[in-house]
């Protein structure tokens, strides 16, 4: 029976180009696994969008003398490119800017205030006497007054990964003017998250299927005790909130953010012309997945499903895959010191699937892990183009070349030839139960291992020796070897999208690899095949010190 799988993906800030921290820490596993489930069949939903209200854009915009609008629309319309090209397979990508979201945050801001769980109150709020004005938390840097990490932003500690209430913050500093800020009175609205601390702590125990990482950070987070926090601030950009009095504040965008995932889904049903449509996904029978980096699990393990209790009607995350983070070249990645390999800048260069291939096989899903370029081309050179690329190439343009274009007509099976596709009818179901539980770099390295048990069995049965003595015994090994190959497209189409469709295409299928479904699908004796070509590129090795010299350069 078809499952229905919604997939909500981590929400960029339109404040700069993408990446490969945001590749590999959200947005290449949601991928994965939407590609993976729909080719099983089921029915997904995949959505995210940009987020255009939080004050880095504001921050971008002073920078440029522009508008946050501009500098949100600019880089709005390069993460649609870059997930384009880079094969991220969207249902929806929209923005934090359209009336439909904000239409949904001010039903949740007034369904919560109506049941009691959103209250005033009166803060202290940074002031900055040098900029005359209020600062929203990113305005602000201090000491973490946790683990006492310094640079610490007004909101959240990226050391700890604790939120944060600006007050908290040892030393702070205007991120402007560099001027210690004073903490004025103002009145704001807050949502009550002590009122939820049972059900919250109650409901996460039960959530055993979690990585160990978010389970056991999100345990510690809801025993230390939950704190009541601000979600409206003063500034003029962003959502408006719908009480009279208000008007020169906005809701908070760690509020606000998170209620993409329900007001995407609800734009995705009117594109489609249904407009019920969105409950399918989201009440009832449907399994709810949030991909994101480690930053933000506090913020989808308690604070969204919080907000979904005080709602109710609607469905609590079944799980939320974070990933760790990446470092680039042994460094933490930092955009702010330009420490960064930027997406639209490997994709003017390179294939996609080479990209996708290294961030699968070296995913950070239970601690860190690096990229370096040096790493990237010895694992194109030597797994994709050597080991897969190969076997690939040496199958189909031999076969192309000897038995007209067709796939052979196998003999009798030896044990051998059988034991390979049984390895290949295994590999399909091994890959599908570690998809099943979001377990993307042990999915990848078995098919991987497949392709490498080919290229021995190959070499054992030497078609291109056998043809001269005995064709028939060649055309058997090359048929088992095409069948290998057909079971690899299957199983290595969620991680590389674009050689699986034109493998796909080179053993004679029409459509799609997902058409096909999660399952060996053998090759008919005598189906036409399409001229081969290489599936990957060999790269210059010695590229990759000119690239590490290139990095932070855009």
């Amino acid at each position: 029976m078809a499952e229905r799988i919604y997939i909500g993906v981590a929400w960029p800030y339109a404040n700069g180009p993408l990446h490969l921290g945001h590749i590999a820490g959200a947005y290449l596993a949601a991928d994965i696994f939407a590609r993976y489930h729909r080719t099983k069949g089921n029915e997904v939903l995949m959505v995210s969008g940009s987020d255009q209200h939080g004050t880095p854009i504001t921050i971008k915009a002073e920078q440029e003398g522009t508008t946050p609008a501009e500098i949100a629309a600019r880089y709005h319309k390069q993460f649609l490119e870059n997930w384009q090209t880079l094969g991220i397979s969207f249902d929806l990508f929209t923005t934090t800017g359209t009336a439909n979201h904000a239409a949904v945050v001010q039903d949740m801001f007034l369904t919560l205030l109506k049941k009691g769980y959103i209250y005033k109150d009166t803060v202290k709020q940074a002031y900055c006497p040098q900029c005359q004005r209020f600062l929203p938390d990113r305005y602000i840097e201090g000491t973490c007054p946790y683990c006492a990490f310094v640079g610490t932003r007004g909101d959240q500690c990226d050391q700890c990964g604790k939120p944060i209430n600006t007050i908290e913050l040892i030393s702070p500093a205007c991120r402007i003017c560099g001027d210690k800020p004073e903490f004025r009175d103002t009145e704001h609205f807050f949502l009550k998250l002590s009122a939820f601390q049972d059900r919250l702590l109650a409901w996460v125990r039960k959530q055993t299927h979690w990585r160990p990482n978010v389970l056991n950070f999100t345990l510690r987070y809801l025993e230390d005790g939950l704190k009541d926090r601000a979600i409206t601030r003063d500034i003029t950009w962003g959502v408006p909130i719908p009480v009279s009095g208000f008007e020169n504040k906005r809701i908070y965008v760690w509020f606000e953010a998170v209620l993409g995932y329900l007001s995407a889904t609800k734009e995705w049903a009117k594109t489609i012309g249904d407009e019920e449509r969105w409950r399918t996904f989201w009440q009832g029978n449907s399994k709810s997945y949030y991909f994101i980096g480690k930053d933000n699990i506090p913020f989808h393990t308690i604070i969204w499903p919080a907000m979904l209790m005080g709602y109710e009607g609607l469905n609590l995350p079944y799980d939320v895959p974070s990933n760790e983070f990446l470092t680039i070249e042994a460094k933490k990645l930092s955009t702010s010191r330009n420490w960064a390999v930027w997406v639209p800048d490997y994709l003017s260069r390179y294939d996609p699937d080479p990209l996708r291939y290294l961030l699968s096989v070296n995913m950070p899903e239970s601690n860190d892990t690096d990229f370096s370029w040096q790493e990237f081309f010895r694992k194109n050179n030597d797994e994709l183009v050597a080991t897969y690329g190969n076997l690939v190439n040496r199958v189909l343009t031999f076969t192309f070349r000897n038995f007209n274009g067709c796939v052979p007509e196998p003999g009798e099976l030896d044990s051998a030839s059988r034991e390979m596709i049984g390895k290949a009818e295994a590999t399909i179901k091994t890959t599908d139960e570690l998809l099943y539980g979001c377990h993307f770099k042990q999915a990848i390295k078995s098919a991987m291992l497949l392709a490498q048990e080919a290229n021995r069995y190959l070499d054992g049965k030497a078609p291109w020796k056998t043809i001269k003595q005995d064709r028939q015994d060649s055309a058997t090994s090359l048929y088992v070897a095409i069948v290998v190959l057909s079971a690899l497209k299957t199983a290595l189409y969620p991680f590389l999208p674009f050689s699986s469709q034109k493998l796909h295409e080179f053993l004679g299928f029409r459509g799609t690899p997902q058409q096909g479904g999660w399952k060996l699908n053998s090759p008919q004796p005598g189906q036409k095949m399409a001229s081969p070509s290489p599936l990957f590129t060999k790269l210059d090795e010695e590229l990759a010190i000119e690239e590490s010299k290139r990095l932070g350069s855009l």
